[in-house]
């Protein structure tokens, strides 16, 4: 499927760069249509793109340019790397305050939060990502209503969680019939609310549209888990139902299930074909969308590059090894966090051994490096799970 810009489609629409003199490669870029397509002339584009924003951040950001310490990369792919923790304790920017079109935390109520900022385009042009891969599976469906049941957070006063904005924003790729959320908003916080989850997927089951869930995929398997405790028959959601997955199940590992055994449970009690379900990759620190294809693997699109960093040298790893993901991409103008060292253990893969009909690279996360007390918003909204499944 070939992407393409309509008045039904508004978030394929055009959004241009802050300099177009000094940004001009990651205007074109980013301006690429295709979200996986890969060869000589895009892996040139990207690293010249590299090159305009590595210099971006140098002149703007004092921070970025005492990572250099007096000595240039030899490469744009050599830029400094910066981990994401360092976003949970430092606010830096590469542009002027009342540039900031959006800012956005990566933590619930507690903990320490990853404070981002984001500038019109920076955001815009990672939505406008999104929206393309979306188009490139037919995910786009402006004249078909559906119901949604989102496992995040119900939109509340000061709520700026990026999960929370992020499955918000999915919910205008088709226009919504009704939507229920899985963490209600109580006035002083939020609480997962198992029944209601229970209540509005079987409600939807009966409904003539598809579904959309979108969300925590710990909330999906705890929702399943009480339907069949209440001895519930499985349901057939309609035709067309679709669920995106994303935040992953960090605070709950010890309860965490593979993901194909979720997958099946899914399909099993809610009649939603597998390649209808797709895990999700991203964070408020690197918001280029990693969704998984077909085959349920994680393709890097063709606005990133992956690496995965030894953790005792931080050297690069060859295909199947693990280590530290590293996420590079050039779209960012507003932080620099155009090449981010994250806390996930991954291994990368040759796209060719994922069968499917995409050639990039891809994927897996093996879960958090280390014991750390940084949490994220998925060990936030865990906690709201304690004793309610």
């Amino acid at each position: 499927m070939t992407p393409s810009t309509t008045p039904s489609k508004p978030h394929l629409a055009p959004v241009d760069v802050p300099d177009a003199a000094a940004l001009g490669r990651v205007q074109q870029l980013c301006d690429l249509t295709g979200p996986y397509t890969s060869g000589p002339a895009e892996e040139e584009l990207f690293a010249a793109a590299m090159a305009e924003i590595n210099t971006w951040h140098r002149d703007r950001s004092p921070f970025f340019r005492s990572l250099y310490d007096g000595e240039r990369p030899d490469t744009p792919y050599e830029a400094p790397l910066v981990h994401a923790n360092f976003f949970k304790r430092h606010e830096v920017l590469s542009i002027p305050e009342d540039e900031v079109h959006l800012h956005l935390t990566s933590s619930g109520t507690t903990g320490q939060k990853s404070q981002m900022f984001f500038d019109e385009w920076t955001i815009r042009s990672a939505q406008r990502m999104v929206a393309r891969i979306f188009d490139h599976n037919g995910w786009i469906t402006p004249d078909q209503p559906v119901n949604y049941l989102l496992y995040s957070y119900e939109p509340a006063r000061d709520l700026n969680l990026g999960t929370s904005f992020t499955d918000n924003y999915l919910c205008d790729f088709a226009p919504a019939r009704q939507v229920e959320y899985g963490l209600r908003t109580t006035g002083n916080g939020h609480e997962f609310d198992p029944f209601g989850c229970v209540a509005a997927l079987r409600r939807f089951a009966e409904d003539d549209v598809p579904v959309r869930i979108l969300g925590f995929p710990a909330f999906l398997w705890f929702t399943l888990e009480r339907m069949r405790a209440m001895g519930l028959e499985p349901l057939k959601l309609p035709e067309g139902s679709l669920i995106i997955l994303g935040g992953g199940w960090k605070g709950h590992t010890d309860r965490q299930i593979g993901k194909h055994e979720l997958y099946a449970r899914v399909t099993e009690q809610l009649g939603v074909p597998s390649e209808r379900i797709r895990d999700t990759f991203g964070s408020v620190e690197h918001c280029i969308p990693y969704i998984e294809c077909a085959h349920h693997n994680l393709h890097a699109p063709v606005w990133s590059r992956v690496f995965i960093r030894s953790t005792r040298t931080l050297e690069p790893l060859p295909y199947g090894e693990r280590g530290y993901l590293h996420l590079v991409s050039p779209y960012i103008t507003s932080v620099p966090a155009q090449s981010v060292v994250m806390g996930d253990l991954a291994s990368l893969h040759p796209g060719e051994s994922c069968g499917c009909e995409l050639t990039t690279p891809w994927f897996t996360i093996h879960g958090r490096a280390g014991v750390s007390r940084n949490r994220s918003c998925a060990v936030a909204a865990a906690e709201l799970m304690k004793g309610m499944s």
